[in-house]
């Protein structure tokens, strides 16, 4: 490959710089490594970033010597969630090079344990998604395995059922799904035994081994082929036919149907959505035409996600504006759903993530139970942070059901799944056509419902009733420390494990579960679990994201506002000892 004119490879490559390690040689060895990297790095802007840093640092501007040691005191870690981080150049960011090096390592992986040899690549709308996904292409058409690049940006679920759709050996997603503006990230699936569902230990490490051998050396030196596969429409109309094959007829002509705002919150969830609804029979929504069209500078939102305070503003005032019955909103790749309903004051309230997975896991479990099926009763699944209010309708309806780890990795791969969620905005509403979360099919799972009860003369709000009256009144809440230092964040564990609390919010703690120790059914995980007096529930982890602690508070009582008070007082009680 060509090299860049001028140049200079420098004394040490980047792979001489360990995890955590200092620059052997001070300043100079920092200086050597930035340039090592800059030599090989295909993109202007981040080789301008880095050089303009060297320079800076070379005449003694401590700021910039600063970040480039940010920047080279390791590398970007590859997980379970394979990379995401902001981006900028060196390998603590998400750049060109690091995004080579990770699809050759995967590459490598796939030929090295007799996978598959051939993979799948989609890209959302954010900033260099679609750089990513070429250079991952052409890295890996390099080593020789057949690659099918999605023909635009499209949502995460669209990729997810590409992966099985076409039978290949792994999918990749360029996507940092709701974080901020300035991130990007690398997901990745695997075919054949794992069905489509993203990566799980141990083959997270040995791709994570795989991309390292490749950041020893230079990526001017590996190869690269352009004659990869761009799929043609034909695959996103599969999705699209498969997706809306999983509801019935709707029960209600378009024109009688709840009136919906969909907000794509500057995501590429809009045309497929659009599609879905439309051939499953669903009236077209009212969009929020500030944020349908995919940009990645989220100029209307700070923050993505439409969990975080005011990410849904725009669309509830639209809401408002409309008269809607409901208010929707995917985030940006269009893997999470959020729902927003008439809060009797004219306006809107959004519903918990739990509150969702309530309301679709009753529909699931209805369905699973009027279907039948030879194979088994079925499952409902959720992870341990998710309310227990699913155990509840699984038991209520003859189905089993399992708690998971966070992360729909582990959701997914439930035997014998028919629906599962976590709290965090997440939904797989049918196995069967996608094994991760899905935004676009929970949607349109929420439609039918929401069709349904009006065809009887209901509404969500009436449901969340309904639910209340047969399970029993569910709340939850969560407390979250964030803190400057990482190392409080053992402390504050190590103190929580020392010291368990005998009591809660005027609730005895009847059962304490450390997760760290190794429990049936889960790999050993940093994460606390009290069970309290009455079917309280308070679980603390470290969050695997951000610098938190995170506190998730589940109860149940005879009212809803009774389930309220309990979180408020658990909340109280929980934030000095985590803080």
């Amino acid at each position: 490959m060509t090299r860049h004119e001028g140049a200079s490879d420098g004394a040490i490559a980047d792979g001489d710089l360990g995890e955590g390690a200092e620059p052997r040689d001070g300043l100079g060895a920092l200086l050597a490594a930035a340039r090592s990297w800059s030599a090989q790095d295909p993109d202007d802007e981040t080789r301008a970033e880095l050089d303009a840093l060297v320079a800076s640092a070379s005449s003694g501007d401590t700021a910039a010597a600063d970040s480039l040691h940010e920047r080279f005191s390791g590398r970007l870690a590859f997980g379970t969630a394979g990379l995401r981080a902001e981006l900028g150049a060196g390998p603590q960011r998400m750049n060109r090079v690091v995004v080579t090096q990770a699809a050759a390592g995967l590459g490598r992986f796939l030929i090295d344990t007799g996978r598959d040899r051939s993979v799948v690549i989609g890209y959302d709308g954010r900033v260099n998604s679609d750089v990513f996904a070429r250079d991952s292409a052409e890295v890996m058409r390099g080593l020789g395995l057949d690659v099918t690049l999605l023909p635009s940006a499209l949502p995460t679920p669209v990729l997810a059922f590409a992966v099985r759709h076409l039978g290949v050996g792994a999918g990749v997603m360029v996507t940092a799904s709701h974080n901020p503006p300035r991130d990007n990230g690398y997901k990745v699936y695997l075919g054949g035994e794992d069905d489509g569902s993203q990566i799980v230990p141990p083959v997270d490490g040995e791709i994570a081994a795989a991309i390292d051998d490749v950041a020893a050396g230079d990526v001017r030196d590996l190869a690269r082929a352009t004659d990869y596969t761009v799929a043609g429409d034909a695959l996103v109309r599969a999705y699209v036919d498969a997706t809306a094959a999983t509801v019935p007829t709707p029960r209600l002509p378009v024109d009688a149907q709840p009136k919906v705002v969909y907000t794509a919150m500057h995501g590429v969830g809009w045309e497929t959505a659009r599609a879905v609804f439309a051939a499953a029979g669903f009236a077209e929504p009212v969009v929020v035409p500030e944020q349908i069209e995919p940009d990645g500078a989220f100029p209307t939102v700070s923050f993505p996600n439409p969990e975080e305070p005011g990410a849904m503003d725009l669309s509830v005032a639209r809401g408002v504006a409309v008269g809607a019955d409901l208010v929707i909103a995917n985030d940006p790749d269009a893997d999470r759903l959020a729902l927003a309903i008439p809060d009797g004051t004219g306006s809107f309230r959004r519903l918990s993530g739990n509150e969702v997975g309530w309301l679709l896991g009753w529909r699931a479990a209805a369905r699973a139970q009027a279907a039948g099926s030879s194979d088994g009763p079925g499952v409902l699944a959720a992870s341990i942070v998710s309310s227990p209010a699913l155990a509840r309708v699984a038991e209520r309806y003859g189905l089993e059901y399992r708690d998971t780890l966070t992360g729909f990795k582990w959701v997914s791969r439930v035997p014998g799944l028919v629906f599962g969620y976590e709290e965090a905005l997440g939904y797989l509403v049918d196995p069967d056509v996608v094994r991760d979360k899905d935004g676009i099919s929970a949607a349109l799972a929420l439609l039918d419902l929401a069709v349904g009860l009006a065809a009887s003369g209901k509404t969500v709000a009436d449901q969340l009733d309904a639910f209340a009256a047969e399970f029993g009144a569910f709340a939850s809440g969560q407390v979250a420390t964030r803190v400057d230092d990482l190392s409080r964040i053992g402390a504050i564990m190590t103190s929580l494990r020392s010291s368990a609390p005998d009591s809660l919010g005027g609730l005895d703690v009847v059962g304490v579960t450390d997760y760290s120790d190794g429990v049936e059914g889960f790999p050993p995980s940093d994460i606390l679990r009290y069970d309290l007096d009455g079917g309280a529930r308070v679980i603390v982890r470290p969050s695997g994201t951000e610098p938190k602690v995170k506190v998730y508070i589940d109860t149940v009582a005879a009212t809803p506002a009774e389930a309220q008070a309990l979180v408020d007082a658990l909340a109280a009680d929980v934030r000095p000892l985590v803080s």
